[in-house]
């Protein structure tokens, strides 16, 4: 049996994540609101970067769909390689449209004075366009002479992503923690503030103000640590593109981390909880494929 890898790393790669979520969730338990306090600055900057840094993340999905899709033409299953390529890029267009769709449609200047038709589909086709060079590029970069490490590698990514955002929706209701952002708007912020740990079920509804727990944007922001999977796939057999790969990686999910504290949407404990939860679930499907591999 081959040596195992963690999405794509050796396991001192899944030892640094898991350490720095671990540390950060003790850190935050104990000082999470004076964390937000002193940090805590919107700006454009900011909020363009919490809008469309995401994108990044969701690349990967029509990422994996040409890796399936490449497996699959390579076994003569055409149908089935065209049908979970077409899956993944609708969910890169999906997931980009329902969670920052408003701040397109903005741009085309569609809303509820101006509900025009076509200014609705364009915000769409926004999407559409701005993932087209993604399955395109993969498919020349990829090598297929491994279709069943190309089929499981875009299986994984594209299971445990959907997972992955299944699973903080329902934490989120658990939880109902209060938002920073929030609570700075009542006259005594302190009072109504909740640690993580103090949950109160399904109390949230359809308040955003009360989905702090875990973080949602993090759920998102760690799919890039399944990046070294990706491209352990490429033509060129390189460790050190899956080394930088990774330090990139952990680099935007700690910048996206730090990104989602500074805008009040989270706290420090809401951030690791998040990253921590996503990056398990991705490791633990990875871990369970890798046995189907050999």
């Amino acid at each position: 049996m081959k040596k195992k890898l963690i999405l794509g790393m050796p396991l001192y790669g899944f030892i640094i994540v898991v350490s720095l979520c671990l540390i950060g969730i003790i850190v935050g338990s104990i000082c999470d609101f004076q964390i937000n306090n002193a940090i805590y600055n919107k700006t454009d900057i900011g909020a363009f970067f919490a809008t469309y840094g995401s994108y990044f993340s969701y690349c990967l999905y029509p990422a994996a769909g040409m890796c399936i899709f490449k497996g699959l033409r390579k076994k003569n299953q055409n149908v089935l390689a065209w049908v979970l390529l077409i899956i993944s890029y609708f969910l890169a267009v999906y997931y980009s449209n329902s969670y920052n769709g408003d701040k397109v449609r903005e741009l085309f200047h569609y809303n509820v004075e101006n509900p025009n038709f076509l200014l609705s589909l364009s915000s769409y086709l926004f999407w559409v366009v701005l993932y087209s060079w993604v399955p395109i590029a993969f498919y020349f970069i990829l090598d297929d002479s491994d279709p069943k490490a190309l089929i499981f590698a875009g299986i994984v990514i594209l299971l445990a992503g959907v997972l992955a955002d299944c699973v903080n929706l329902w934490l989120k209701q658990v939880a109902s923690r209060p938002r920073y952002k929030y609570l700075i708007t009542l006259e005594n912020p302190k009072d109504s503030f909740r640690n993580w740990w103090e949950m109160r079920p399904y109390t949230a509804g359809s308040n955003d103000n009360f989905k702090s727990w875990p973080s949602g944007n993090m759920t998102i922001a760690t799919m890039m640590m399944s990046l070294p999977l990706l491209l352990s796939n490429l033509k060129w057999k390189n460790n050190y593109i899956r080394i930088i790969s990774y330090v990139i990686s952990l680099s935007f999910v700690v910048l996206y981390g730090y990104n989602r504290m500074h805008m009040g949407n989270h706290f420090l404990s809401d951030v690791c909880f998040g990253t921590l939860i996503t990056y398990l679930i991705y490791s633990g499907i990875d871990f369970a494929f890798f046995f189907q591999r050999e």
